[in-house]
């Protein structure tokens, strides 16, 4: 049974915090998931926010210039976010106890079938032969 944090656990868990033993199966299901990219980019969103409201808040200056230093910033995280997914994904599979490479491998297991529909696919359409 797979047991889903509650919100407190989610935004430790988003910050890069270890999550208990219990929560291990839903660490596994959230980065390997058919979603698990847009839940990659919800965990930094929501970590931007934290960051990003007091920020809006306490910094002096024209309100225009603080939510385009933000917009900015947030352009630039997103990017990062993006350059790391995989490697930020399985770091987080490791930390909940599972050995390196699991979240990939579960991955490249459930989309296996499809993966070879299309190697077909191609292989018919550019190659004029089946593939073996």
């Amino acid at each position: 049974m797979i047991r889903r944090p509650d919100p407190l656990r989610w935004l430790w868990y988003a910050a890069g915090g270890r999550l208990p033993a219990r929560y291990r199966g839903w660490v596994l299901h959230d980065t390997t998931c058919r979603t698990w990219h847009l839940r990659h980019f919800a965990r930094t969103a929501a970590v931007l926010t934290l960051l990003s409201v007091p920020l809006a808040l306490v910094v002096p200056g024209p309100l225009w210039l603080r939510l385009t230093a933000l917009l900015l910033g947030w352009l630039v995280s997103l990017q990062y976010a993006l350059f790391v997914m995989e490697e930020s994904v399985e770091h987080r599979v490791t930390k909940a106890g599972y050995p390196a490479g699991t979240a990939r491998a579960t991955r490249a297991e459930a989309t296996a079938d499809e993966r070879a529909e299309a190697a077909r696919r191609y292989a018919e359409r550019y190659r004029g032969a089946t593939p073996p």
